[in-house]
């Protein structure tokens, strides 16, 4: 559920993109004032509680400022904001698991510092969205992943069939803070906002030291390089500067002279081309190289559809059949991938850990699961993928029902589909195929 901003705040936004839309170089240089803004702060706040999210290094959680007072303690935001007092603190890292058994590191700043950072992204994403490329879908009012998986779909069925699927090692921890640096000067001129956001850029990373004590680095000021991520920041800074490899490939007319189009999500893009797919991958190198971020030699790769597929955002690109004519097609289709990390968030939901749950709360959960992953996967035939999810999601929730009534066998008879699906409504994905829109095409 969306958080509606205040009538003046919008205003704001509306009058920065309208100037940075009509006046493409011009700079703005009273920026600063707008951060401690009353209604800027208390939405910034607002959203950062939707968000939810662990305290920083400071400990102090959304509870605890509810308790002291939400606009006594904004007020203290915005005098030290005001008054030039602010200093970021530093970022407390965690890790996530990964699918392939490594792990993802993920920076949490304080909740004092989300709110600021927020706010600074409520002033100057409206500027920086007037500069932004069409082909850039990710963190964006309005495009989503989905724009782009139908992108690159067009792209495939009007000729560009050859396919650079590139990936960059560490986008987020590579890009270089000078660049980055100039890419916001290019637009921002107010030496107080350039400040306060090198300030993020270069705090320490507090973790765990593994003997039970904690360690600060500071890598990202030692190397001058990365965005934290996880920061309410990064997805703006990440998406301005990927801009430059997009407006670059356009500005040096490698798209006109190649026949080669870029799709970017975030860190994630391809490059469909024309029969050019060679040329385009030592020209993508070449700019990667220029733009100081490295390409993963072994994840990026050239493809020919339909002899081949490629996976992108989560979704396989490829030669498709027809269930009724058997006629091919190009399509997509949820990846291999998508369909084993959703059975295994199945999985976990239905462990033995959750046995105390009610059956028709533990359904709850299930169906949130389903209904958020089918809401993405709903682009291309998805009938086969809907029911593999369908068959595991009953048999996990089998298992489940057995182990909590102590029931021996299978637990089809005792826990029948009519069971399952009608007295505790478990959501049933293979159903909702004749709502789709290509079903009623």
């Amino acid at each position: 559920m969306s958080l509606r901003a205040p009538r003046k705040l919008q205003k704001l936004q509306q009058a920065l993109h309208a100037k940075a839309k009509e006046s493409p170089e011009f700079r703005f240089y009273a920026l600063y004032d707008k951060l401690y803004r009353e209604d800027v702060l208390g939405h910034a706040y607002r959203l950062a509680r939707r968000n939810g999210g662990e305290p920083g290094v400071d400990g102090e959680a959304f509870t605890d400022i509810e308790a002291y007072g939400v606009e006594r303690w904004l007020g203290e935001r915005a005098q030290e904001l005001k008054e030039k007092r602010y200093r970021a603190s530093p970022v407390r890292r965690v890790y996530i698991p990964k699918a392939n058994g490594k792990r993802r590191a993920l920076g949490i700043p304080t909740i004092r510092d989300r709110v600021v950072q927020t706010a600074m992204v409520l002033v100057l994403r409206p500027i920086f969205e007037a500069d932004l490329q069409p082909e850039q879908y990710a963190y964006r009012e309005g495009r989503s992943a989905q724009d782009a998986v139908r992108h690159v779909h067009r792209l495939l069925n009007t000729g560009y069939t050859e396919v650079i699927d590139a990936d960059l090692s560490d986008y987020f921890d590579s890009i270089p803070h000078a660049e980055l640096m100039q890419s916001v000067a290019r637009r921002v001129s107010d030496r107080h906002v350039l400040a306060l956001m090198k300030q993020w850029l270069v705090v320490p990373v507090e973790e765990d030291d593994g003997r039970g004590g904690r360690r600060r680095t500071t890598r990202a000021k030692d190397s001058k390089r990365g965005i934290p991520q996880g920061a309410p920041l990064s997805p703006l800074l990440s998406n301005l500067y990927m801009r430059r490899f997009v407006l670059g490939w356009k500005t040096l007319g490698l798209e006109a002279r190649l026949q080669a189009r870029i799709v970017n999500y975030a860190d994630d893009f391809v490059l469909c081309c024309r029969g050019t797919g060679g040329e385009a991958m030592v020209a993508m190198r070449g700019m990667m190289g220029r733009l100081k971020l490295t390409v993963n030699e072994e994840k990026t790769r050239r493809c020919r559809i339909p002899q081949e597929q490629f996976d992108f955002l989560s979704y396989t690109f490829g030669r498709c059949y027809s269930p009724k004519s058997g006629r091919a097609y190009m399509g997509t289709r949820p990846s291999k991938k998508s369909i084993q990390k959703v059975c295994r968030a199945l999985r976990e939901a239905t462990s033995r850990r959750w046995l105390q749950r009610a059956p028709e709360e533990q359904v709850a959960g299930l169906n949130r699961i389903l209904v958020g992953w089918a809401n993405y996967f709903s682009l291309g035939p998805v009938s086969k993928a809907y029911r593999a999810v369908d068959a595991y999601t009953s048999k996990r929730l089998r298992r489940w029902l057995r182990k909590k009534h102590k029931q021996p066998g299978q637990g089809v008879a005792r826990f029948p589909d009519e069971y399952l699906y009608t007295v505790l409504g478990l959501e049933r994905l293979s159903v909702r195929t004749g709502n789709l829109p290509w079903a009623k095409a």
